[in-house]
C-alpha cells in the first residue's frame, strides 16, 4: 500500500482528494492534517510513503512544510497541490524538493498519475507548465543566463564538492572566501534541495554528478 498524509485547511477539498485516491486498491490515505505544521507534527508519528501537501495554508504554508520535510532523515515523497496555475508557485515547490505540483482543478485526471509517477522517484509536471519550463529556460538563455543542469546554485555545487572532498565548515569558508555560518546555510539548502541526510549521500551525489571522482 502507498500510505498518504494529506494536508489541506479545507475539510471538504481533503474529502474530496481522499475519494480520488480511495478508488486506487493500492493507496490509502492514512493521515490528514488542517496545515503544514500539524503535517509535519503527525509525520514524526505515523509511517507514511507520500505527503500531499496544499501549497498555501495557514500557521505553515505547504513549501515551508515541504522544506521541513526535506530535512528529515528519511522524508517521505511530497506532491504540492495547489489552485494557482502559477510558474512561480511551480519553481518554488520544486526548489522546495516537491516531485510535483497538482492543480486542484485537474486533480481528479493528474492525482493519480502523479502519486505514481512520484513514487517510482520521477518528477510529475503538469502539461500546462511544461510550456513555463521551456519559456523560462529560453528566457535565461536570452538574458545570456548561465542555466543549471541541477536545482543546485553554482555557489550551491562549489560547497557540494568541497563537502564531498572531506573538508570541515571552516576550511570550506577559507577555500571559498566565506563565513563558516553562510557555509552551514548553503550545506542546509543542498541537502533539502536534494532529500538527503548526510555527507555520505552527498558525497555518492558528487561522484555522479562528476563534482568529484570515484
Amino acid at each position: 500500500m502507498i500510505r498518504v498524509l494529506l494536508a489541506d485547511d479545507h475539510r471538504l477539498v481533503r474529502r474530496g482528494v481522499r475519494l480520488i485516491l480511495e478508488q486506487e486498491p493500492d493507496i490509502e490515505v492514512v493521515a490528514e492534517a488542517g496545515d503544514g505544521a500539524e503535517a509535519v507534527e503527525l509525520l514524526r508519528r505515523t509511517e507514511v510513503d507520500l505527503a500531499i501537501l496544499d501549497i498555501a495554508m495557514p500557521r505553515t504554508t505547504g513549501l515551508q512544510a515541504a522544506r521541513e520535510i526535506a530535512r528529515h532523515r528519511t522524508p517521505p515523497r511530497v506532491l504540492m497541490l495547489s489552485m494557482h496555475d502559477n510558474e512561480q508557485y511551480f519553481f518554488s515547490a520544486l526548489r522546495a524538493g516537491a516531485s510535483g505540483y497538482v492543480l486542484k482543478s485537474v486533480a481528479d485526471e493528474d492525482l493519480v498519475a502523479a502519486v505514481r509517477a512520484a513514487m517510482r522517484g520521477e518528477a510529475f509536471v503538469y502539461p500546462g507548465a511544461m510550456g513555463a519550463l521551456a519559456r523560462d529556460y529560453l528566457d535565461r538563455l536570452r538574458r545570456g543566463e548561465r542555466v543549471p543542469e541541477t536545482v543546485l546554485t553554482e555557489r550551491e555545487d562549489e560547497v557540494l564538492k568541497l563537502v564531498a572532498e572531506g573538508m570541515s565548515s571552516r576550511e570550506i569558508a577559507r577555500a571559498l572566501t566565506i563565513s563558516p555560518r553562510t557555509v552551514e546555510r548553503h550545506r542546509e539548502n543542498i541537502l533539502a534541495k536534494l532529500g538527503m541526510r548526510d555527507r555520505t549521500q552527498l558525497t555518492r551525489y558528487a561522484i555522479r554528478a562528476g563534482l568529484i571522482e570515484p
